[in-house]
């Protein structure tokens, strides 16, 4: 089957067009910040330019990011002809200039510049028992990314224990710590428990839910809520200029952990939270969300 045409147009849409449900929470949010605040105009003028790039079929932000790809497959399938098809997808959203030369090799500090190298995209594969793909894509800006961080519980300096009171203290110093920078409002993806980095992995994951959704348990649903809540009491606001919006949703997930580690780890997504989720059927044809 033709999987190169597919991820092409995966990449296209995620580019140069941003997921209804972050529209809609931005201008949500523009409706609340002061009459002419620096929160109001700075929502105003991204969503200005969302639209921009749709019309217009352009990237929504110069730094098109670097390529997440979640990737769950039926039996049968070799990931190897996968990576290869989505290899030669990439390069062509390169060549079109959906996407930005964002590969750089960190010994000789050349660019590939066709978003092709070691390690790069980053693609996990899932198989599954159904007999269709869901392919999900994020691209993520470098902004973004270098104000994730990971907490290991007990933490003395912000008096916070092995619990969920605990996870919040965390996160909201890793909101304090990056304002001004990740291009707010921001959402958040927090993993709880696993290793390192399967705590990052976790926390990446939750970037791909909806806005407004609430995780299906209800201490966490508290917690996301609480978290956003209180991030945007905080002031900081879009791109920090102040005002209500800080972030845009709050999410959740947690897996289980060794005794003697309890790891917090928060992916930030700027407000250009280019997620989008692929079905595609074995017949060729897909549905892009």
């Amino acid at each position: 089957m033709d999987f190169k045409t597919p991820m092409f147009e995966l990449i296209k849409d995620a580019s140069t067009n941003l997921p209804r449900d972050v529209i809609d929470i931005m201008e949500e949010m523009r409706a609340k910040e002061e009459a002419d605040s620096n929160a109001k105009s700075v929502l105003g003028t991204i969503l200005d330019n969302v639209d921009l790039a749709k019309v217009e079929q352009l990237p929504i932000c110069q730094d098109t990011g670097m390529i997440f790809l979640d990737i769950y497959y039926p039996s049968g399938f070799s990931t190897l002809m996968m990576r290869k098809e989505i290899n030669e997808a990439i390069k062509e959203a390169t060549q079109a200039n959906f996407l930005r030369p964002n590969a750089v090799d960190v010994v000789t500090g050349k660019n590939t510049g066709d978003n092709i190298g070691n390690g790069s995209p980053s693609i996990y594969f899932n198989e599954w028992e159904k007999d269709y793909f869901e392919i999900r894509l994020m691209l993520k800006g470098g902004g973004s990314e270098n104000v994730g961080i990971q907490y290991k519980l007990p933490d003395s300096t912000l008096k916070a224990g092995r619990d969920l009171d605990g996870v919040k203290r965390c996160v909201l110093e890793g909101v304090f710590k990056a304002q001004g920078l990740g291009c707010a409002p921001g959402i958040l993806g927090i993993g709880i428990g696993g290793d390192r980095g399967g705590s990052y992995y976790l926390s990446k994951k939750q970037l791909f839910r909806k806005v407004k959704d609430a995780s299906p348990d209800k201490e966490l649903a508290v917690l996301e809520k609480d978290i956003l809540e209180s991030a945007n009491k905080l002031g900081i606001g879009p791109m920090g200029f102040g005002g209500l919006t800080t972030l845009l949703g709050v999410k959740i997930g947690t897996y289980h952990r060794h005794p003697a580690t309890f790891f917090v780890t928060i992916t930030y997504l700027c407000w250009a939270g280019r997620r989008k989720i692929m079905t595609l059927r074995q017949d060729g044809g897909y549905d892009i969300d």
